[in-house]
């Protein structure tokens, strides 16, 4: 089994109250990293309870974890959280960008507030978190975007979420060529279908279908895309830069 190691390494993932957010920090805690908590302050305080339970699993990795509330589709809520991220923890090595959101709608019956609202969110986003993000990132950093196959593949019903994840992918590219000359790379990961609450969305009979085309046999579980970002976050893929990796189960 590989044992990834980041003591005295600083990550921040957006997004990373529950599901696959929570699963890629403690990945990262577990591996001896100072963790970076985000997570939308929503008006009934679930993203809240949600934080602090995840931090409470962090923590008994011995690590100090700091819970930083912050709208990535806002420009200066996230301009205040990087300033935050410089005074609890004097800088960035690893960002890892997962916070997203579904509203999926045929085109026909997609409102504009769906498309803006999953825009503003999956790839605004990212473009806000990696802008600033970059100005507090030390020299070979690392940058980790999560894309998913809908990015490259899009489904029926997606045209929002596959137009900014495919966005995603193609921002991605940009940065791992600008901030190459600082030594930071710049990855995505394309998730197949993974195990988390989004899948609260979809029909139980669409998901058998969908099953039944997974070759591996099974949905992915959010550690297995854990594993792939910590990868790329290590020094051993210091050469690997602006590629999108799928982690399907042999889909597509």
């Amino acid at each position: 089994m590989v044992r990834y190691s980041f003591p005295g390494k600083v990550v921040l993932v957006t997004g990373s109250s529950r599901g696959m957010g929570a699963a890629i920090l403690e990945a990262f805690a577990a591996a001896g990293a100072t963790c970076l908590l985000n997570y939308f302050e929503d008006p009934d305080g679930t993203n809240r309870r949600d934080a602090e339970e995840t931090a409470t699993r962090i923590r008994q990795h011995n690590v100090p974890v700091h819970l930083l509330a912050a709208d990535v589709s806002d420009f200066s809520s996230v301009e205040a959280m990087m300033k935050r991220v410089m005074e609890v923890a004097g800088g960035l090595d690893i960002l890892v960008n997962n916070a997203g959101i579904l509203r999926d709608r045929t085109i026909r019956k997609m409102t504009l507030d769906d498309w803006h609202a999953v825009l503003r969110t999956n790839l605004d986003g990212v473009f806000h978190c990696s802008k600033l993000g970059a100005e507090i990132l030390r020299d070979g950093g690392r940058i980790v975007n999560i894309a998913s196959i809908a990015g490259l593949f899009p489904f029926q019903g997606q045209a929002n979420y596959g137009a900014a994840k495919a966005g995603v992918i193609a921002l991605t590219r940009v940065l791992a060529r600008e901030l190459a000359r600082r030594g930071i790379t710049a990855n995505a990961v394309a998730p197949g279908v993974i195990q988390t609450p989004m899948l609260g969305n979809i029909r139980p009979e669409a998901l058998a279908e969908y099953i039944k085309q997974i070759p591996v046999g099974r949905l992915g579980d959010p550690k297995d895309i854990a594993n792939a970002v910590l990868f790329l976050a290590t020094e051993e893929s210091s050469y690997i830069t602006g590629q999108t990796l799928p982690v399907t189960g042999g889909w597509f």
